[in-house]
């Protein structure tokens, strides 16, 4: 041992540099990634490094960073949520619903909300501790119990959110997020409760090795109990402070964020087997991911590659902490379990990283000193999914007309989440494009982000779908609840007037689902005879489009006519009906895909209701070019939708 030891004092003095630097890679390698990402990030954008994109990435990353302070209480302890996202969305349901539809005073509805949080908190650490269930099946079993609970309390729609709580989503002094104020104030109390108290320790024990924490004395079932109720208290306040940028507590809020905390966590040098993390090092992960989205969008990268990047360097980050714990490094644990001394190294590092970092940025910086844009208008482009025909074609019309008119069109995919289209439509105002054209998620959420565009002098076009409590230039939409309408008059007819039917709606909490349900309910108003078995929604989806189809065919047989309210759902359930499809069964789509129109000319799909989505994009994109341009464009431009049937079919090009 002593000859081990006088080898590596020998070698050290040979080379302390280099390995001094490899040491603190090693030792730091979330933020050694964080430095090379910004460093990157600002050499290929010259929109990366200003202060207001600096300022939404620390918005972007609040969030994400608030729910996995939380879980880094249970990864520590050697356990793992899942239901995060789902409690998030329910607690800021239960104060929306609460504060705005049954009068409860402001402050007992924040109570009630980050009661609810703790009240699933304890649910799943009960399971756990008690009832002896793998944390991955309890929480699981609540990411389904608390989204249900969100849908069920909503109704599926959006609740505004109270005035007096939504400022969390504002800025104070008019430049400073509260969101980033937020997350640094939750991250403070993670590292103080794992850095300086008795259940902190606790959870590193019982991370450490849980038969021996037990053996200790320590009471592990009611340290589990605190550990998730903790969890749960961080996920409602990061509902709350989601729910404040949207202005509305949206029921499908943060789905699949629960997957963003855990790779923070485990970016941020946790270890999944437990006893390693910290709160920094979380802080350094959800930083690192938000870093990656607002540049791959600055970089016009798209989507899908998108998830692609983030799952390699969740990937990366997983090897780097294996070669960081074979190399020897320092292991990552709470403020409270390394010496002073260790705590001061760690500062004088985060310093020096610091120190370096704005060095090596300042000097990248000159190389977007004196090098234009272009002469090609920068126009912005986001779109609720693009997991969808019908947008698909939305984005294809509106490429073509960009490339038509010489404009830099950037098209960004939400994938139907508010707060990541939130995220885009900051990243397009923050990086001072033209114009920016916007399908929203949902009208209410992209509200906020829509009137800090107007604040800057930007021009806003909403295609499809418009906005609310906001002002746009034009709306570019076709009638969402006179198409509903018309589909339901057209199956009405089909079956004159008489006759037996299902429904498929859309995802609950969107604006289209709602409108065009809106719309089947009055048209079939006027046909008395038809009989309306069942309403079931499928979320836009052809899988549960078959599935909900399949199923409502056991409950009732005898269906004649279906109404879908997208053609994704229609071709679902003609694949449930198989045979009965265009013969025994009339089903009706809405959109005018070209799947679509494909099963209209085949016979099994009836009809369509088509709102010519290309025409959408080139229309919204000719008006984007001329708000940009100063000139007057239309308040309302109106895309007629026409039904589609077999007869027709072969003239229509949509």
């Amino acid at each position: 041992m002593a000859t081990d030891t006088l080898k590596n004092t020998t070698g050290a003095t040979g080379s302390t540099g280099a390995s001094g630097i490899r040491r603190l890679l090693l030792d730091n390698g979330a933020l050694t990634a964080l430095i090379v990402l910004v460093i990157a990030m600002s050499a290929l954008s010259g929109d990366f490094l200003t202060t207001d994109n600096l300022l939404n990435v620390g918005v972007q990353a609040a969030v994400t960073a608030i729910l996995a302070f939380g879980v880094t209480f249970v990864i520590v302890s050697a356990g793992i949520d899942l239901s995060v996202g789902s409690v998030a969305a329910l607690s800021a349901t239960v104060l929306a619903w609460s504060a705005t539809q049954h009068g409860v005073p402001v402050f007992l509805a924040v109570i009630l909300a980050i009661g609810t949080g703790i009240a699933a908190g304890l649910v799943n650490g009960f399971l756990i501790a008690y009832g002896k269930l793998p944390p991955f099946i309890a929480t699981l079993a609540m990411l389904s119990v608390a989204r249900g609970l969100s849908l069920v309390i909503s109704q599926g729609s959006p609740i505004a959110f109270p005035d007096s709580v939504s400022h969390l989503g504002d800025t104070l002094g008019g430049w400073l997020p509260v969101p980033v104020l937020v997350m640094i104030v939750m991250g403070l109390v993670a590292a103080f409760v794992l850095g300086r108290t008795y259940i902190g320790r606790s959870m590193y024990a019982i991370g450490g090795n849980e038969e021996a924490a037990r053996l200790s004395g320590l009471r592990v079932s009611r340290q589990k109990l605190a550990i998730y109720a903790l969890s749960g208290v961080f996920a409602a306040a990061a509902g709350i402070v989601l729910a404040s940028r949207l202005s509305s507590a949206q029921p499908q809020a943060a789905d699949g964020y629960e997957l963003d905390a855990i790779a923070a966590v485990v970016i941020g040098g946790a270890s999944l087997a437990g006893g390693t993390g910290k709160a920094s090092g979380t802080l350094i992960g959800a930083l690192i991911l938000a870093v990656l989205r607002n540049g791959l969008n600055l970089l016009s990268v798209s989507a899908f590659w998108q998830q692609v990047v983030i799952g390699v360097v969740i990937a990366l980050a997983v090897l780097l902490d294996t070669v960081r714990r074979k190399a020897g490094a320092t292991p990552v644990s709470g403020g409270g379990v390394g010496s002073g001394g260790g705590r001061g190294r760690q500062a004088t590092t985060y310093a020096l990283a610091a120190v370096v970092t704005v060095a090596i940025v300042g000097a990248t910086s000159f190389l977007h000193n004196g090098s234009g844009s272009g002469d090609k208008p920068k126009v912005g482009l986001s779109l609720s999914t693009l997991n969808n025909p019908f947008f698909v074609q939305i984005r294809s019309g509106a490429q073509a007309e960009a490339k038509r008119l010489g404009l830099d069109l950037t098209v960004t995919d939400a994938q139907n989440d508010a707060s990541q289209q939130a995220n885009q439509l900051q990243n397009f105002t923050s990086s001072n494009y033209g114009a920016i054209i916007v399908n929203p998620v949902d009208s209410d959420a992209a509200g906020n982000s829509v009137k800090a565009a107007d604040k800057a002098k930007i021009p806003v076009i909403a295609v499809d779908r418009g906005v609310n409590k906001a002002a746009v230039d034009t709306l570019v939409a076709s009638d969402n609840i006179a198409g509903g309408e018309l589909a339901a008059k057209t199956v009405a007819e089909k079956l004159g007037g008489s006759g037996k039917i299902v429904i498929l709606q859309g995802q609950a909490g969107t604006s289209a689902a709602r409108e065009r349900a809106e719309g089947f309910a009055k048209g079939l108003k006027a046909y008395p005879g038809i009989q309306v078995l069942a309403q079931q929604p499928a979320d836009f989806d052809r899988t549960k489009g078959l599935d909900v189809m399949s199923n409502l065919l056991q409950a009732h047989p005898d269906v004649q006519g279906v109404i879908a309210a997208n053609d994704e759902m229609a071709l679902g359930a003609i694949k449930a009906l198989g045979s009965k499809a265009g013969r025994s069964v009339s089903v009706v789509g809405f959109d005018g895909t070209p799947d679509g129109l494909t099963a209209v000319k085949q016979g099994t799909l009836y009809a369509s209701v088509a709102q010519q989505p290309s025409q959408l994009g080139r229309i919204a994109v000719d008006n984007a070019l001329r708000a940009a341009q100063g000139k007057k464009v239309e308040t309302t431009v109106k895309v007629p939708v026409k039904v589609v049937t077999k007869e027709n079919v072969a003239g229509f090009t949509g």
